[in-house]
């Protein structure tokens, strides 16, 4: 059964999907009368629907009947990833995966060995609805009924801030000497997961995130990319916590 976001739940028995996503269900996916779709708000609401009629041509829309409304509530603990910068499409790719796996939020960090470098401009701006862009598409390809939040990009300073203000925070290095299953975790409230660029993180990042109260661990025997190690280290932290109940 496909989703699609909305900004609001339909509080009626009708509502009329149309813009960029009744054009995906009209055109892409071919919707027909009589299927039956989900309609979510990105804040845990989902409304489950039948397409009662399909208008296709240049302005495409589908008329739904609501069937039920739910609400999901979030998964606890609530989990940030930290995400340094990566070159090229590899970056939505760390986005995508990590979406699919569960992130609640993402924040980009200009890490000091990145390679790629998001200015103030356009093209920085175009690389950040970039990544919202693939945490959208994600969503609703995983039927998550919580959208990622993708923040403004952060330095050092930023992702200090957010480890303090945190219950928790790890550190995602290959040498150290704890593994996933070693640290203690948090049966709920905030949890930062931070994962560095390929080049790893810099001794003085290290230091500077450890004395705001951050975790260094490592997920296992292997050295994974930056780009899927969110995923893995989210899937852990499902099996480990409460997240998957």
């Amino acid at each position: 059964m496909p989703l699609f976001l909305v900004d609001a739940l339909p509080s009626g028995g009708e509502f009329v999907l149309d813009g960029e996503e009744a054009r995906h269900a009209a055109t892409v996916r071919r919707t027909r009368v009589g299927e039956r779709v989900m309609l979510g708000d990105g804040t845990g609401g989902i409304a489950r629907c039948v397409v009662a009629e399909v208008r296709s041509g240049k302005n495409p829309a589908l008329t739904l009947s609501v069937e039920r409304r739910t609400s999901v509530p979030p998964p606890e603990p609530r989990v940030t990833i930290v995400q340094a910068l990566v070159k090229g499409d590899r970056g939505e790719l760390a986005v995508e995966l990590a979406t699919e796996a569960g992130a609640d939020a993402i924040v980009p960090w200009r890490a000091a060995r990145c390679v790629a470098r998001w200015d103030d401009g356009p093209r920085g701006a175009k690389a950040l609805a970039r990544w919202r862009a693939s945490a959208r598409a994600a969503t609703k390809q995983g039927r998550r009924p919580w959208l990622p939040e993708v923040r403004d990009p952060v330095d050092l300073a930023g992702v200090s801030d957010l480890v303090r203000a945190a219950d928790a925070a790890l550190v995602l290095d290959g040498e150290a000497s704890h593994g996933i299953g070693d640290v203690t975790l948090p049966s709920s409230g905030e949890l930062v997961v931070i994962v560095g660029p390929e080049g790893g993180i810099t001794d003085d990042e290290r230091d500077a995130l450890v004395a705001g109260g951050a975790v260094p661990m490592r997920l296992g025997p292997s050295v994974l990319r930056t780009s899927t190690a969110a995923a893995v280290a989210l899937g852990a932290l499902g099996a480990l916590t409460t997240r998957w109940a």
